[in-house]
């Protein structure tokens, strides 16, 4: 029984074990050739990856002034997308094909999209759609990984495995680091400002978030309007909101000239604090409920409830009594309102560009479109998880515990960013090109 567990361990899963002494020889010698072979492909894989994704945003504005940060993300994400679709049927069909039709097959479809994209600059109109089509066909070609790696696993014993697996990865790790390499190694970029950058623009992009979700439902709570009404003064608001960034845009060209990004982004997180924290409830008025009778402010019976809903005229308005805190919360005034949507008018577009800016200048002259898919990436996950978080914690703990929370998150960011203001510099002041 043992020896035939050595006789496993040191066999590997696609030999023929009636072949000849001279044969295996000849054998073991055709697959490791094969298996450097294999090596050699996840090298150039890793290469062509790092060489094109850190040229890509680049590139992609030089082709097409249109495409922005968020089209961005969606020509990285189209590569794994592609790759994600490709490798459980090149997988597959290596299962039950020989494993060279999947490879040939992939590295022909990874060298088309590659000639693709490097041509994606001559059609004349939409050109940053023809560069999202070539990602996603490359990284479809890349599903051959899975290929890859089932045949460095098939052609190799149990005791060769480990070491095998391991050198692939090395040479894919190798790919990587050789891929954007430069002689420049001296003047890296401050990942800790790279990463506290993404951080403080996920934080004013989740703010803002919970403010765009919250208009609605709160303003229709505290100053029972109906549909129609919130609808039509909130896109009002909004409207005058729009108009106010454009001024502020234009004074903090001004004011980052003058006294630098990081004051006008600490100023900006600032006007957001307390922007939000005049929305505290405070008084002795409290919102009117849904369903009160307004004779003695108490919940009317279910018989009439039903009486009121049959009733296509007349829209129940105020704060559902299903919300318990509205039972003891003040209620929120119109001015307080008002004054919260110009300060956040104000903090939010100071915040946005000045993140944008800033983080642009930490990155320097180096390609910049893994960062910035990074950067994109934060904004999108605010934008996904503000909205779960104000609508759970407005619903079931009321205005004065969201509102506090959002204070208590714009407060660490001011901590954060104050903590590495003297980080987040540009990439030649930091490396003595410059002075700021």
């Amino acid at each position: 029984m043992s020896q035939l567990a050595d006789s496993d361990d040191t066999t590997p899963l696609l030999r023929d074990d009636a072949c000849s002494d001279d044969s295996r020889d000849e054998d073991y010698k055709s697959r490791w050739r094969s298996i450097r072979v294999m090596y050699f492909t996840m090298f150039l894989s890793s290469v062509g990856f790092t060489i094109v994704i850190t040229s890509l945003w680049p590139y992609l504005q030089k082709i097409d002034d249109s495409a922005n940060a968020s089209f961005l993300g969606w020509v990285v994400a189209a590569y794994s997308l592609g790759q994600m679709l490709a490798s459980p049927i090149f997988g597959l069909w290596s299962n039950y094909r020989p494993r060279r039709e999947p490879l040939v097959c992939s590295i022909v479809i990874n060298m088309s999209a590659n000639i693709y994209y490097a041509y994606a600059y001559l059609p004349r109109t939409n050109n940053k759609f023809h560069i999202l089509i070539s990602r996603a066909f490359v990284g479809f070609g890349a599903g051959n990984v899975a290929v890859v790696r089932s045949y460095v696993a098939g052609a190799t014993s149990l005791k060769e495995r480990t070491s095998a697996m391991a050198n692939m990865s090395a040479c894919q790790a190798l790919g990587f680091i050789l891929g954007p390499g430069k002689d420049e190694t001296e003047e890296t970029i401050d990942q800790v400002a790279v990463l506290i950058s993404n951080v403080l623009f996920f934080i004013v992009m989740f703010i803002f978030a919970v403010f765009e979700t919250i208009a609605t439902p709160l303003s229709m709570d505290m100053f029972a309007w109906t549909r129609k009404e919130a609808v039509l003064y909130n896109g009002i608001i909004i409207c005058s909101i729009g108009f106010e960034s454009i001024l502020v845009f234009l004074v903090v060209k001004m004011a980052s000239q003058r006294v630098g990004d990081r004051p006008v982004l600490l100023a900006g997180l600032a006007i957001i604090f307390c922007g939000f924290f005049i929305l505290l409830p405070w008084g002795n008025h409290y919102p009117k409920i849904q369903w009160a009778d307004l004779n003695n402010n108490s919940l009317v019976s279910w018989m009439s409830k039903a009486t009121i809903a049959s009733n296509n005229s007349l829209e129940p308005t105020g704060c559902p009594y299903e919300q318990t805190w509205c039972q003891y919360t003040p209620a929120i005034h119109l001015a307080q309102y008002i004054s919260s949507d110009i300060l956040i008018g104000v903090g939010y577009p100071a915040c946005n560009v000045m993140s944008y800016t800033l983080y642009s200048k930490i990155l320097g002259p180096k390609p910049q479109g893994v960062y910035m898919g990074w950067l994109t990436a934060s904004g999108s996950g605010a934008r996904t998880l503000g909205p779960i978080f104000v609508s759970q914690a407005y619903t079931i703990l009321g205005p004065r515990w969201a509102f506090s929370l959002i204070c208590g998150i714009v407060v660490g960011a001011i901590i954060l960013l104050s903590s590495v203001y003297h980080r987040l510099i540009a990439f030649s002041v930091r490396h003595g090109r410059t002075i700021e």
